[in-house]
């Protein structure tokens, strides 16, 4: 539940924060009859995500056999290839994302377009919507009430921090806060990969094809399936969605596993400490264009965290 929790939150999160700025610009340039027209959009956009996780479940439902494996083993490795150039998006060009949303609702505005305003706000946030589902969906087969739990609070703790920066006027490091769920999002993307390489070497299992020393296992513990620190018990089955954690393994899932988290890890650093090494905003924070902005209601989050940021 740990896993599909964070990747709620951060996408509800960014979801939100995208709200945000559309509905704050056009409330701060005295264009707030044209607000309705945004959130006819963004409504949309909530409705056509949760139509999407039910048609993908309703399909998952209907399959059988060697196809259910394929299924997980795609689902696993697509969401992986999304997530991670979601991660990577945000690493490198985030940092541009209130002025380029800004700037598109402003030209959108100019023109009188409520129809392109309610459309630009309905792919801003169904963009985060299909992420979500993508994301969700590998754990969603494995364990459809953990998934749904974790991310209905995921959504909900988003829109309290979301309110919190934009109606109560907290102020956060934003850099630093998704710096440090990216890491997290990477960790739990390695274990997709390995989940994924996992399914499709059983689904070549059940068609008879052989895979050689690929689809041996690589190791095997001695813990059995009532332990708490099995991958199924209640200690270790929070390693296994946050980390891949899993008492036995393929050597294709081991090397799926490794091989991403050794691309991967060090990319993500890399860029976070190219944009503080070259001037990146670091230090830049989203203002609460809400109710308060005094000191008395604004606190930063994160200041002293992650070795990134910790010259700045």
């Amino acid at each position: 539940m740990l896993g599909q929790f964070l990747l709620a939150f951060r996408e509800a999160l960014e979801a939100a924060l995208v709200t945000a700025m559309i509905l704050a610009y056009l409330a701060r340039t005295a264009r707030k009859p044209l607000i309705r027209y945004a959130w006819y959009g963004i409504c949309l956009a909530v409705a056509s995500s949760f139509a999407l996780g039910a048609v993908i479940w309703f399909i998952y439902g209907g399959l059988s056999g060697p196809a259910k494996p394929l299924f997980e083993g795609a689902a696993a490795l697509l969401a992986v290839s999304v997530l991670s150039s979601m991660i990577y998006w945000m690493a490198s060009k985030g940092k541009e994302l209130r002025k380029e949303v800004e700037k598109r609702v402003k030209h959108i505005v100019t023109r009188g377009a409520t129809l392109t305003l309610t459309s630009f706000s309905f792919i801003v946030v169904f963009r985060e919507g299909l992420e979500t589902v993508l994301f969700l969906t590998p754990f969603l087969l494995d364990d459809a009430a953990g998934t749904i739990v974790g991310a209905f609070l995921g959504i909900a703790a988003s829109l309290i921090l979301a309110y919190a920066i934009f109606m109560v006027g907290m102020r956060i490091d934003i850099r630093k806060f998704f710096y440090f769920t990216s890491i997290l999002l990477v960790l739990l993307a390695g274990g997709l990969a390995g989940y994924g390489a996992h399914e499709l070497v059983e689904y070549s299992k059940d068609i008879r094809i052989e895979l050689g020393w690929l689809g041996e296992y690589a190791y095997e513990l001695e813990i059995p399936s009532q332990s708490p620190f099995h991958h199924k018990g209640v200690i270790g089955s929070v390693f296994a969605v946050m980390f891949g954690y899993t008492v036995e393994a393929e050597w294709a899932r081991v090397i799926a596993h490794i091989t991403y988290l050794a691309l991967a890890l060090p990319l993500i650093v890399w860029v976070y400490r190219q944009e503080v090494t070259h001037g990146g905003t670091a230090e830049a924070r989203l203002p609460a264009p809400a109710v308060s902005t005094s000191k008395d209601h604004s606190f930063d989050i994160f200041q002293h965290v992650f070795s990134p940021f910790s010259r700045v």
